[in-house]
Protein backbone atom coordinates (compact mmCIF):
# COMPACT_ATOMS: atom_id res chain seq x y z
CA UNK A 1 0.00 0.00 0.00
CA UNK A 2 1.30 3.15 -1.20
CA UNK A 3 0.75 7.44 -0.27
CA UNK A 4 0.81 8.99 -3.68
CA UNK A 5 0.09 12.63 -4.04
CA UNK A 6 -1.52 14.37 -7.48
CA UNK A 7 -0.97 17.65 -7.78
CA UNK A 8 -3.24 19.16 -10.15
CA UNK A 9 -6.99 17.95 -10.82
CA UNK A 10 -7.60 18.26 -14.70
CA UNK A 11 -7.43 15.28 -17.42
CA UNK A 12 -4.13 14.24 -16.49
CA UNK A 13 -4.15 13.96 -12.72
CA UNK A 14 -7.44 12.46 -12.36
CA UNK A 15 -6.53 9.69 -15.46
CA UNK A 16 -3.14 9.17 -12.89
CA UNK A 17 -5.42 9.29 -9.42
CA UNK A 18 -7.90 6.59 -11.03
CA UNK A 19 -5.08 4.42 -12.13
CA UNK A 20 -2.83 4.50 -9.47
CA UNK A 21 -5.92 3.66 -7.22
CA UNK A 22 -5.28 0.15 -6.72
CA UNK A 23 -3.62 -2.24 -4.22
CA UNK A 24 -5.67 -0.28 -1.41
CA UNK A 25 -2.99 2.70 -2.06
CA UNK A 26 -4.08 5.98 -0.49
CA UNK A 27 -4.57 8.69 -3.71
CA UNK A 28 -4.69 12.38 -3.09
CA UNK A 29 -5.57 14.95 -5.44
CA UNK A 30 -4.44 18.60 -4.67
CA UNK A 31 -6.23 21.04 -6.84
CA UNK A 32 -5.64 24.89 -6.57
CA UNK A 33 -8.72 25.96 -8.11
CA UNK A 34 -12.22 25.25 -6.50
CA UNK A 35 -13.10 22.26 -8.75
CA UNK A 36 -11.52 19.72 -10.77
CA UNK A 37 -11.55 20.14 -14.67
CA UNK A 38 -11.98 23.47 -14.84
CA UNK A 39 -10.16 23.89 -18.44
CA UNK A 40 -11.59 20.70 -19.11
CA UNK A 41 -14.56 22.20 -18.49
CA UNK A 42 -14.46 24.63 -21.56
CA UNK A 43 -12.21 22.60 -23.79
CA UNK A 44 -13.36 21.67 -27.50
CA UNK A 45 -16.16 25.11 -26.63
CA UNK A 46 -17.55 23.13 -24.10
CA UNK A 47 -18.31 19.97 -25.71
CA UNK A 48 -14.79 18.68 -24.56
CA UNK A 49 -13.08 17.15 -27.43
CA UNK A 50 -11.89 14.01 -25.74
CA UNK A 51 -10.53 12.21 -28.04
CA UNK A 52 -9.54 11.50 -31.77
CA UNK A 53 -10.53 8.35 -33.61
CA UNK A 54 -7.70 8.12 -35.79
CA UNK A 55 -4.96 5.22 -36.42
CA UNK A 56 -1.85 5.23 -34.49
CA UNK A 57 0.19 6.52 -37.24
CA UNK A 58 -2.28 9.66 -37.47
CA UNK A 59 -2.00 10.40 -33.52
CA UNK A 60 1.70 10.14 -33.60
CA UNK A 61 2.15 11.74 -36.89
CA UNK A 62 -0.50 14.98 -34.89
CA UNK A 63 2.28 15.47 -32.41
CA UNK A 64 4.54 18.83 -33.00
CA UNK A 65 6.63 17.75 -30.44
CA UNK A 66 8.25 15.31 -28.84
CA UNK A 67 6.65 12.35 -30.38
CA UNK A 68 8.88 9.90 -30.05
CA UNK A 69 8.66 10.16 -26.04
CA UNK A 70 4.85 9.36 -26.08
CA UNK A 71 5.65 5.99 -28.15
CA UNK A 72 5.61 3.82 -25.33
CA UNK A 73 2.76 5.66 -23.48
CA UNK A 74 0.24 5.63 -26.44
CA UNK A 75 0.92 1.47 -27.28
CA UNK A 76 -0.10 1.59 -23.21
CA UNK A 77 -2.95 3.15 -23.48
CA UNK A 78 -3.99 4.55 -27.00
CA UNK A 79 -7.04 6.70 -28.17
CA UNK A 80 -9.06 3.58 -28.73
CA UNK A 81 -8.30 2.12 -25.04
CA UNK A 82 -9.37 5.80 -24.08
CA UNK A 83 -12.79 5.46 -25.65
CA UNK A 84 -13.30 1.64 -24.05
CA UNK A 85 -12.18 3.45 -20.74
CA UNK A 86 -15.39 6.26 -21.08
CA UNK A 87 -17.68 4.34 -22.63
CA UNK A 88 -17.55 0.92 -20.15
CA UNK A 89 -17.71 3.58 -17.28
CA UNK A 90 -21.16 4.92 -18.33
CA UNK A 91 -20.08 7.71 -21.31
CA UNK A 92 -21.63 7.90 -24.44
CA UNK A 93 -19.53 9.02 -26.99
CA UNK A 94 -19.71 10.06 -30.41
CA UNK A 95 -17.21 10.56 -33.45
CA UNK A 96 -17.71 13.76 -35.60
CA UNK A 97 -15.88 15.12 -39.04
CA UNK A 98 -11.93 14.66 -38.80
CA UNK A 99 -12.34 11.93 -36.27
CA UNK A 100 -13.08 14.37 -33.55
CA UNK A 101 -14.07 12.28 -30.47
CA UNK A 102 -17.13 13.99 -28.31
CA UNK A 103 -19.55 12.98 -25.03
CA UNK A 104 -22.36 12.13 -27.05
CA UNK A 105 -24.24 14.72 -24.66
CA UNK A 106 -21.88 17.54 -26.23
CA UNK A 107 -21.34 18.33 -22.61
CA UNK A 108 -17.98 18.81 -21.22
CA UNK A 109 -19.54 18.65 -17.42
CA UNK A 110 -20.27 14.96 -18.39
CA UNK A 111 -17.01 13.98 -18.80
CA UNK A 112 -15.86 15.81 -15.39
CA UNK A 113 -19.07 14.30 -13.50
CA UNK A 114 -18.55 10.61 -14.89
CA UNK A 115 -14.45 11.10 -13.47
CA UNK A 116 -15.42 12.55 -10.63
CA UNK A 117 -17.46 9.41 -9.69
CA UNK A 118 -15.46 6.89 -10.32
CA UNK A 119 -12.60 9.22 -8.51
CA UNK A 120 -15.21 8.75 -5.57
CA UNK A 121 -16.05 5.47 -5.88
CA UNK A 122 -12.33 4.78 -5.76
CA UNK A 123 -12.05 6.16 -2.45
CA UNK A 124 -9.85 9.08 -4.21
CA UNK A 125 -9.33 12.36 -1.42
CA UNK A 126 -9.42 15.03 -3.26
CA UNK A 127 -8.08 18.46 -1.89
CA UNK A 128 -9.43 21.77 -3.43
CA UNK A 129 -8.46 25.34 -2.84
CA UNK A 130 -4.77 24.20 -2.20
CA UNK A 131 -1.66 24.72 -3.53
CA UNK A 132 1.62 22.53 -3.52
CA UNK A 133 4.80 25.01 -2.66
CA UNK A 134 7.53 23.13 -2.19
CA UNK A 135 8.80 19.47 -2.41
CA UNK A 136 10.11 17.67 0.09
CA UNK A 137 13.02 15.31 -0.81
CA UNK A 138 15.76 13.43 0.45
CA UNK A 139 18.63 11.62 -0.77
CA UNK A 140 17.44 12.41 -4.67
CA UNK A 141 14.09 10.53 -3.49
CA UNK A 142 10.24 12.19 -2.96
CA UNK A 143 9.08 12.55 0.50
CA UNK A 144 6.48 14.96 0.26
CA UNK A 145 5.26 18.35 0.03
CA UNK A 146 4.43 21.46 1.72
CA UNK A 147 1.05 22.74 0.81
CA UNK A 148 -0.85 26.35 1.25
CA UNK A 149 -4.60 26.62 1.68
CA UNK A 150 -5.45 29.46 -0.59
CA UNK A 151 -8.32 30.90 2.02
CA UNK A 152 -6.62 30.64 5.22
CA UNK A 153 -2.91 30.61 4.15
CA UNK A 154 -2.01 28.02 6.50
CA UNK A 155 1.26 25.88 5.41
CA UNK A 156 1.04 22.34 5.77
CA UNK A 157 3.24 19.22 5.65
CA UNK A 158 2.03 16.07 3.87
CA UNK A 159 4.61 13.20 3.69
CA UNK A 160 3.88 10.38 0.33
CA UNK A 161 5.41 7.72 -0.62
CA UNK A 162 5.36 8.99 -4.47
CA UNK A 163 4.25 12.21 -6.32
CA UNK A 164 2.60 12.84 -9.76
CA UNK A 165 2.83 16.22 -11.02
CA UNK A 166 -0.10 17.45 -13.99
CA UNK A 167 -0.04 20.84 -13.13
CA UNK A 168 -0.81 21.97 -16.92
CA UNK A 169 0.65 24.46 -18.75
CA UNK A 170 0.22 28.34 -18.41
CA UNK A 171 -2.44 28.63 -21.12
CA UNK A 172 -5.95 30.24 -19.96
CA UNK A 173 -4.59 31.80 -16.41
CA UNK A 174 -8.49 32.38 -16.09
CA UNK A 175 -9.17 29.10 -15.85
CA UNK A 176 -6.45 28.90 -12.69
CA UNK A 177 -3.47 27.79 -15.15
CA UNK A 178 -0.04 29.07 -13.44
CA UNK A 179 3.97 27.93 -13.36
CA UNK A 180 3.51 26.34 -10.17
CA UNK A 181 4.83 23.02 -12.58
CA UNK A 182 7.48 24.63 -13.57
CA UNK A 183 8.47 25.68 -10.50
CA UNK A 184 8.13 22.60 -8.74
CA UNK A 185 10.06 20.57 -11.21
CA UNK A 186 12.70 23.25 -11.74
CA UNK A 187 13.58 23.38 -7.68
CA UNK A 188 14.59 19.45 -8.41
CA UNK A 189 16.75 20.30 -11.24
CA UNK A 190 14.83 19.53 -13.99
CA UNK A 191 15.30 22.08 -17.16
CA UNK A 192 12.04 23.77 -18.21
CA UNK A 193 12.08 24.77 -22.02
CA UNK A 194 10.56 27.96 -22.19
CA UNK A 195 7.10 28.07 -22.51
CA UNK A 196 5.07 29.19 -25.56
CA UNK A 197 1.94 30.13 -26.95
CA UNK A 198 0.31 27.43 -28.90
CA UNK A 199 -2.85 27.12 -31.23
CA UNK A 200 -3.18 30.61 -31.03
CA UNK A 201 -4.06 33.60 -33.56
CA UNK A 202 -2.38 36.03 -35.30
CA UNK A 203 -1.72 39.65 -34.34
CA UNK A 204 -1.33 41.83 -38.34
CA UNK A 205 -0.25 45.10 -38.55
CA UNK A 206 -2.45 47.80 -39.53
CA UNK A 207 -6.65 48.35 -39.54
CA UNK A 208 -7.01 45.98 -42.19
CA UNK A 209 -8.33 42.75 -40.53
CA UNK A 210 -10.48 44.90 -38.09
CA UNK A 211 -12.48 46.57 -41.00
CA UNK A 212 -13.17 42.98 -41.96
CA UNK A 213 -13.65 41.71 -38.53
CA UNK A 214 -16.04 38.39 -38.76
CA UNK A 215 -15.31 37.73 -42.02
CA UNK A 216 -14.69 33.65 -42.57
CA UNK A 217 -12.91 32.37 -45.69
CA UNK A 218 -13.47 28.84 -46.70
CA UNK A 219 -11.07 26.61 -48.69
CA UNK A 220 -8.36 29.02 -48.65
CA UNK A 221 -4.58 28.36 -48.06
CA UNK A 222 -2.63 30.63 -45.38
CA UNK A 223 0.69 30.28 -45.11
CA UNK A 224 3.83 32.21 -43.08
CA UNK A 225 6.84 33.33 -45.22
CA UNK A 226 10.34 34.86 -43.78
CA UNK A 227 11.53 37.15 -46.22
CA UNK A 228 10.79 35.21 -50.07
CA UNK A 229 10.98 31.68 -48.12
CA UNK A 230 7.73 29.68 -47.28
CA UNK A 231 8.02 28.31 -43.61
CA UNK A 232 4.26 26.32 -43.27
CA UNK A 233 0.78 26.54 -45.00
CA UNK A 234 -2.32 25.00 -44.60
CA UNK A 235 -5.97 24.77 -46.16
CA UNK A 236 -9.28 24.90 -44.63
CA UNK A 237 -10.98 27.75 -42.82
CA UNK A 238 -10.59 31.35 -41.19
CA UNK A 239 -11.52 34.05 -39.69
CA UNK A 240 -10.61 37.95 -39.71
CA UNK A 241 -10.99 39.52 -36.19
CA UNK A 242 -10.37 42.89 -34.64
CA UNK A 243 -6.90 41.84 -34.05
CA UNK A 244 -5.72 40.27 -36.90
CA UNK A 245 -6.58 36.76 -38.26
CA UNK A 246 -7.66 33.76 -36.36
CA UNK A 247 -9.64 29.75 -37.03
CA UNK A 248 -8.25 26.63 -37.37
CA UNK A 249 -5.83 26.81 -39.88
CA UNK A 250 -4.38 29.62 -38.23
CA UNK A 251 -4.03 28.08 -35.10
CA UNK A 252 -2.18 24.99 -36.69
CA UNK A 253 0.12 27.61 -38.38
CA UNK A 254 1.43 28.72 -35.06
CA UNK A 255 2.34 25.01 -33.91
CA UNK A 256 4.15 25.22 -37.17
CA UNK A 257 6.75 27.88 -36.34
CA UNK A 258 10.14 27.40 -35.19
CA UNK A 259 10.38 29.63 -31.66
CA UNK A 260 13.29 31.07 -32.78
CA UNK A 261 11.16 32.61 -35.58
CA UNK A 262 8.87 33.50 -33.43
CA UNK A 263 11.32 34.88 -30.11
CA UNK A 264 13.42 36.90 -33.26
CA UNK A 265 9.71 38.17 -34.40
CA UNK A 266 10.67 39.24 -37.70
CA UNK A 267 10.29 39.73 -41.00
CA UNK A 268 7.12 36.94 -40.95
CA UNK A 269 4.51 37.52 -43.20
CA UNK A 270 1.30 35.53 -43.63
CA UNK A 271 -0.17 35.35 -46.39
CA UNK A 272 -3.92 34.39 -47.92
CA UNK A 273 -4.27 32.01 -51.26
CA UNK A 274 -7.86 32.67 -52.11
CA UNK A 275 -8.08 30.44 -55.09
CA UNK A 276 -5.84 28.01 -53.86
CA UNK A 277 -7.31 25.29 -56.33
CA UNK A 278 -6.49 27.40 -59.41
CA UNK A 279 -2.97 27.45 -60.73
CA UNK A 280 -1.95 31.39 -61.69
CA UNK A 281 -2.75 29.97 -65.28
CA UNK A 282 -6.58 28.85 -64.97
CA UNK A 283 -7.15 31.85 -62.57
CA UNK A 284 -6.16 34.26 -65.09
CA UNK A 285 -8.45 32.58 -67.84
CA UNK A 286 -11.08 33.23 -65.49
CA UNK A 287 -10.39 36.87 -64.44
CA UNK A 288 -10.44 37.62 -68.57
CA UNK A 289 -13.65 35.55 -69.06
CA UNK A 290 -15.00 37.61 -66.35
CA UNK A 291 -13.85 40.98 -67.81
CA UNK A 292 -15.30 39.84 -70.83
CA UNK A 293 -18.87 38.89 -69.59
CA UNK A 294 -18.82 43.09 -68.11
CA UNK A 295 -16.20 45.20 -70.39
CA UNK A 296 -18.08 48.67 -68.63
CA UNK A 297 -18.67 47.31 -65.46
CA UNK A 298 -15.85 48.61 -62.47
CA UNK A 299 -13.56 46.54 -61.21
CA UNK A 300 -14.58 46.34 -57.34
CA UNK A 301 -18.12 44.96 -58.75
CA UNK A 302 -16.50 42.19 -61.25
CA UNK A 303 -14.05 41.61 -58.20
CA UNK A 304 -17.18 40.66 -55.62
CA UNK A 305 -17.90 38.04 -58.13
CA UNK A 306 -14.57 36.49 -57.36
CA UNK A 307 -14.44 36.95 -53.14
CA UNK A 308 -16.42 38.09 -50.41
CA UNK A 309 -17.42 41.68 -50.66
CA UNK A 310 -15.61 42.99 -48.02
CA UNK A 311 -12.43 41.30 -48.73
CA UNK A 312 -12.85 43.89 -52.75
CA UNK A 313 -11.56 46.43 -51.16
CA UNK A 314 -8.53 45.12 -49.02
CA UNK A 315 -7.28 42.50 -52.04
CA UNK A 316 -7.59 46.19 -54.76
CA UNK A 317 -5.47 48.42 -52.39
CA UNK A 318 -2.94 45.59 -52.27
CA UNK A 319 -3.12 45.33 -55.97
CA UNK A 320 -2.47 48.97 -56.15
CA UNK A 321 -5.60 49.10 -58.30
CA UNK A 322 -8.48 51.76 -58.56
CA UNK A 323 -11.69 49.82 -57.53
CA UNK A 324 -13.86 52.17 -59.90
CA UNK A 325 -12.19 51.88 -63.01
CA UNK A 326 -13.99 50.06 -65.86
CA UNK A 327 -12.80 46.63 -66.28
CA UNK A 328 -11.72 47.23 -70.55
CA UNK A 329 -9.33 49.85 -69.27
CA UNK A 330 -7.63 46.95 -67.21
CA UNK A 331 -4.73 45.70 -68.97
CA UNK A 332 -2.67 42.52 -68.92
CA UNK A 333 -0.04 44.04 -66.15
CA UNK A 334 -2.98 45.29 -63.56
CA UNK A 335 -4.72 42.35 -64.47
CA UNK A 336 -0.73 40.21 -63.43
CA UNK A 337 -1.36 42.50 -60.12
CA UNK A 338 -4.83 41.56 -59.09
CA UNK A 339 -3.96 37.67 -60.07
CA UNK A 340 -0.71 37.73 -57.65
CA UNK A 341 -2.81 39.74 -54.86
CA UNK A 342 -5.42 36.86 -55.43
CA UNK A 343 -3.36 33.85 -54.82
CA UNK A 344 -1.00 35.89 -52.09
CA UNK A 345 -2.88 38.31 -50.02
CA UNK A 346 -0.04 39.42 -47.53
CA UNK A 347 0.04 40.85 -44.29
CA UNK A 348 2.32 42.17 -41.49
CA UNK A 349 2.45 39.14 -38.92
CA UNK A 350 3.44 41.23 -35.79
CA UNK A 351 3.39 38.42 -33.23
CA UNK A 352 1.17 35.65 -31.41
CA UNK A 353 -1.84 36.42 -29.37
CA UNK A 354 -1.16 35.76 -25.45
CA UNK A 355 -1.77 32.97 -23.13
CA UNK A 356 -5.24 34.05 -22.68
CA UNK A 357 -5.90 33.35 -25.98
CA UNK A 358 -3.71 29.83 -26.40
CA UNK A 359 -5.57 26.30 -26.29
CA UNK A 360 -2.13 25.16 -25.21
CA UNK A 361 1.17 25.70 -24.12
CA UNK A 362 4.14 24.79 -25.86
CA UNK A 363 7.79 23.99 -24.07
CA UNK A 364 7.78 22.48 -20.88
CA UNK A 365 9.69 20.16 -18.60
CA UNK A 366 12.59 18.59 -20.86
CA UNK A 367 11.63 15.18 -21.41
CA UNK A 368 15.09 13.86 -22.03
CA UNK A 369 14.93 13.97 -18.09
CA UNK A 370 11.83 11.97 -18.16
CA UNK A 371 11.56 7.97 -18.30
CA UNK A 372 8.80 7.86 -21.27
CA UNK A 373 8.10 4.23 -20.16
CA UNK A 374 7.13 5.34 -16.52
CA UNK A 375 6.91 9.06 -16.71
CA UNK A 376 9.48 8.91 -13.71
CA UNK A 377 11.56 11.65 -13.35
CA UNK A 378 15.72 10.73 -14.11
CA UNK A 379 16.79 13.07 -11.21
CA UNK A 380 14.39 12.32 -8.61
CA UNK A 381 13.04 8.93 -7.96
CA UNK A 382 9.54 8.68 -7.58
CA UNK A 383 7.95 11.92 -9.02
CA UNK A 384 6.26 11.46 -11.94
CA UNK A 385 5.12 13.68 -14.35
CA UNK A 386 1.88 13.83 -16.99
CA UNK A 387 0.07 15.86 -18.96
CA UNK A 388 0.75 19.80 -20.58
CA UNK A 389 3.50 20.51 -18.23
CA UNK A 390 5.74 18.08 -19.95
CA UNK A 391 7.33 19.53 -23.46
CA UNK A 392 5.08 17.87 -25.69
CA UNK A 393 2.11 19.39 -27.07
CA UNK A 394 0.03 18.57 -30.80
CA UNK A 395 -2.63 20.22 -32.61
CA UNK A 396 -6.20 20.40 -32.77
CA UNK A 397 -8.64 17.51 -32.61
CA UNK A 398 -8.37 15.25 -29.16
CA UNK A 399 -4.48 14.90 -29.42
CA UNK A 400 -3.60 17.36 -26.74
CA UNK A 401 -6.36 15.84 -24.53
CA UNK A 402 -4.91 12.36 -25.74
CA UNK A 403 -1.57 12.97 -24.28
CA UNK A 404 -3.17 13.69 -21.40
CA UNK A 405 -4.68 10.74 -20.71
CA UNK A 406 -1.90 8.47 -21.82
CA UNK A 407 0.80 9.96 -20.13
CA UNK A 408 -1.54 10.03 -16.87
CA UNK A 409 -2.53 6.76 -17.04
CA UNK A 410 1.55 5.35 -17.36
CA UNK A 411 2.14 7.99 -14.28
CA UNK A 412 -0.24 6.58 -12.47
CA UNK A 413 0.41 2.97 -13.24
CA UNK A 414 3.98 3.13 -12.29
CA UNK A 415 3.09 5.17 -9.50
CA UNK A 416 1.07 3.20 -7.73
CA UNK A 417 2.88 -0.54 -8.39
CA UNK A 418 3.82 -1.65 -5.57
Amino acid sequence: MKKIIIVGGGAAGMMAALTAAVNDNEIIIIEKNEKLGKKLFITGKGRCNVTNSCDLDQLFSNIMTNPKFMYSAFKSFDNRKLMDFFEEGGLRLKTERGGRVFPASDRSSDVIKNLESRLKAAGVRIMLNTRVRSLITEDGCFKGVVCQGTADKKMKELCADALIIATGGISYPSCGACPDGYELAGSIGHKIVSPLQGLVPFNIKGNECREMMGLTLKNVSVYVKKGDKKLCEEFGEMLFTHFGISGPVVLTLSMKLDRELLNDNMGLTAGIDLKPALDEETLDKRLIREFEKSPNRQLSNVCESLMPKALVPVCLSHAGLDGEQPVNGIDKKKRRKLLRTIKGLEFELVSLRGFSEAIITRGGINVKEINPKTMESRLCKNIYFAGEVMDVDALTGGFNLQIAWSSGMVAGKAAGEV
